[in-house]
């Protein structure tokens, strides 16, 4: 009975999860005591991120200008749906990149922006409606960048954002963060460029990853998030080791009783 008590206990200890295993961007100061308050400690230059157009991006594209409606070549009704953007409706307002990277509009025809910036289309455009408009303004936006984070997340699923420079802590934090037994140290990155599949490994748990190429996420990332080797004792092990222990106390009881009355 004590060899199985101290069995349990064992693995009870060995289905804990420490500090290091759960706190994120660890340093070197990270238990330390006293700490500086109000003092900056160290600093990170951030890599340079800007997303560049693939195809399938879905890109919504305003022109304004002075011209009459009539004469405007580039005008579009505005409806209620186009007023109220959600992620079911973007795909029937913005312009599709085609598998060459190109999207059309009248007069002008196929542009291409596969490989360019947001802000390097919006300037192209702009400077193709100046040909045609008053006094054009061009405004451009991708509208359906987004990841996607399975595993031991808390909130399993695609996410749509609404800013094309996310880093991968608010990614996460938008997707309702990472369970208490998430492996945040070789997390899963499915990365899709210039049509090939990238697989990457992220280590949430070193402060160095601020400095990392894959701090911010591209347009369909998916993070694939495993679970710590003590997840299954604790899922299943320890939820049904009172249970056990119980059951062992009573059959140890009855065979007591049953010896003390023969």
């Amino acid at each position: 009975m004590r060899l199985f008590y101290l069995f349990a206990f064992v693995i009870l200890l060995g289905s804990c999860v420490t500090n290091k295993k759960y706190v994120l961007l660890q340093s070197n100061d990270v238990n330390a005591k006293d700490l500086p308050i109000d003092t900056l400690m160290r600093t990170y230059a951030l890599k340079n991120f800007e997303y560049r157009i693939q195809p399938e991006d879905n890109i919504s594209v305003n022109f304004e200008s002075l011209t009459p409606q009539e004469y405007d070549i580039f005008s579009r009704e505005t409806t209620t749906q186009q007023q109220n953007l959600t992620p079911g409706n973007a795909i029937l307002m913005g312009e599709l990149v085609s598998p060459e990277g190109e999207i059309t509009f009248p007069v002008l025809g196929k542009i291409k922006v596969s490989g360019l910036t947001i802000y390097e289309i919006q300037n192209k455009l702009q400077s193709l409606a100046n040909q045609y408009l008053k006094s054009p303004v061009v405004k451009a936006r991708l509208i359906n960048f987004r990841f996607t984070i399975l595993g031991e997340a808390k909130q399993e699923g695609t996410v749509v954002l609404t800013n094309n420079r996310v880093n991968y802590l608010e990614a996460i934090g938008l997707a309702g963060g990472l369970t208490d037994y998430a492996d945040k140290r070789n997390i899963k990155l499915i990365r899709q460029i210039n049509g090939k599949a990238e697989v990457r490994y992220l280590n949430l748990l070193d402060e160095s990853f601020i400095n990392s190429p894959e701090y911010f996420v591209y347009q369909n990332d998916v993070l694939i998030v495993p679970a710590l080797r003590q997840r299954p004792y604790q899922t299943y092990f320890g939820k049904n080791l009172s249970l056990v222990l119980s059951s062992l106390s009573l059959l140890l009881l009855t065979i007591t009783l049953i010896n003390t009355t023969r």
